[in-house]
């Protein structure tokens, strides 16, 4: 019988989706199980504290979590997150339940018996409730105690060769997709750039020193697979500057049936023969694109990587040659200010080892810039927003570039600069700036 009842999670477990109660309940069936084999290092009956908790949670409508103060492991002020319960007496199996952050393997490659690793370390010193690959891009740990938070880390670092993310006003634990080492439309090596930049920055990633948070992201492509123009303070999308490479038979072929399109994605429902032109050719956002005599035509100039014909017929079309990224800032999720995309500061630059000139002359700029000006608890976007774009070029000595938008037809950022233009502008100048302002 369950130690506590649980009438409204019980509910969640009804819908047609599988629920996350159903996995708790599971987990705390094979803690009671194992009682007798496996002398944990936490309390035994710490999931179902959990599922208690949870429901008087619902039953009050606020949150039974409180701030205790900071935890963490020596030498480091970031990659746990401290969690306590304030009906310690009524729960005491997570009167303690602090959260650890993993860093992931890049491109979350992993071998069975790492993981397997990780789940038994977790299941001897914490509750064995994971969570793979959350927004944060980590391996999490969620529920255990203070005392075991050295234990953990010394198992992790000694045995298994693996560090803490981050967590704080600190560099998070980059995330990359997994580029080149699957995708075919991987523009730069993700994984490469990823670990370059995550063991060049281990300082500002273990010991908080930023406003706030602050994360890089690396998608291969413009697919955009791991979110980065939407998730993260610096994003690092691959790109290309010379021409889309067409393979005329291959376009024939998928005219004519003969390969199916979206990599055969849709083979389960029969969707109609492949139309060119209601299918890539009127989707094009820029309008690029046009057959002319038999064969497709891109005018290269005007595309603007959106992937989508690529997607549709990726044995026909390619990525260029000319490849490297697209640098984005300022993206994050609604806290202190509305949800923001991330603004484009670098139309294309090259990503090859040693990364030089991405670290000395955007990375650390613009974290110069932030620690000076930002204010606490406030992220890079923010302080784009308060300050203008056009303050964050200066500090990076970049030229305004017409692709500086915020959305198609809308740039409110760059601005004239009075000694910039002849006196008789200037009364049009102001006169723009006030109805601006209005």
């Amino acid at each position: 019988m369950a130690k506590h009842e649980t009438p409204m999670l019980d509910q969640l477990e009804s819908g047609p989706w599988p629920s996350f109660v159903s996995d708790l309940k599971q987990q705390a069936e094979v803690r009671a199980k194992n009682e007798a084999n496996i002398e944990f290092q936490i309390p035994r009956d710490v999931v179902e504290d959990l599922l208690g908790v949870l429901e008087l949670s619902y039953d009050h409508g606020r949150t039974h979590w409180k701030h205790g103060g900071i935890v963490g492991v020596f030498g480091y002020g970031g990659g746990v997150i401290g969690r306590y319960c304030d009906q310690p007496e009524q729960f005491p199996g997570v009167a303690h339940f602090h959260t650890m952050r993993v860093n992931q393997p890049g491109g979350k490659f992993y071998k069975a018996e790492y993981l397997k690793q990780l789940c038994d370390l977790w299941d001897f010193r914490g509750s064995g409730i994971t969570n793979m690959h959350g927004s944060t891009g980590d391996i999490i740990f969620l529920g255990t105690t203070t005392p075991q938070l050295e234990e953990i880390f010394y198992e992790m670092t000694h045995k298994l060769n693996q560090d803490l993310g981050g967590s704080g006003s600190n560099l998070r634990t980059p995330a990359d997709c997994v580029g080149q080492a699957r995708c075919e439309f991987a523009c730069y090596d993700t994984q490469d750039l990823c670990y370059d930049l995550t063991m060049e920055y281990q300082d500002e990633l273990h010991r908080p020193a930023f406003p706030y948070k602050f994360k890089f992201k690396f998608d291969g492509c413009p697919n955009c697979c791991v979110a980065s123009i939407a998730r993260s303070d610096l994003s690092f999308i691959g790109t290309w500057r010379d021409d889309i490479k067409i393979d005329q038979e291959a376009v024939a072929a998928y005219i004519g049936g003969e390969i199916p399109p979206n990599a055969g994605a849709h083979s389960g429902r029969d969707w109609g023969p492949f139309d060119i032109q209601k299918e890539v050719i009127d989707n094009c956002p820029t309008e690029c694109m046009w057959m002319e005599d038999g064969k497709l035509k891109i005018d290269n100039k005007e595309c603007n990587r959106c992937m989508h014909c690529i997607n549709v017929m990726p044995r026909a079309l390619h990525i260029g040659d000319d490849r490297g990224v697209t640098i984005l800032a300022g993206a994050k999720a609604p806290i202190l200010d509305g949800a923001q995309m991330g603004s484009l500061i670098v139309p294309f630059m090259k990503a090859e080892p040693p990364y030089t000139e991405i670290k000395e002359k955007v990375i650390e700029p613009i974290w110069d810039w932030w620690m000076e000006e930002g204010k606490n608890r406030e992220r890079l976007g923010e302080l784009m927003k308060r300050q203008g774009l056009q303050k964050m070029l200066d500090v990076l000595g970049f030229e305004a570039d017409p692709r500086m938008v915020q959305e198609p037809r809308h740039n409110p950022y760059i601005f004239w600069k009075e000694e910039e233009v002849p006196g008789g502008f200037k009364r049009d100048i102001n006169e723009f700036r006030k109805y601006h302002q209005r």
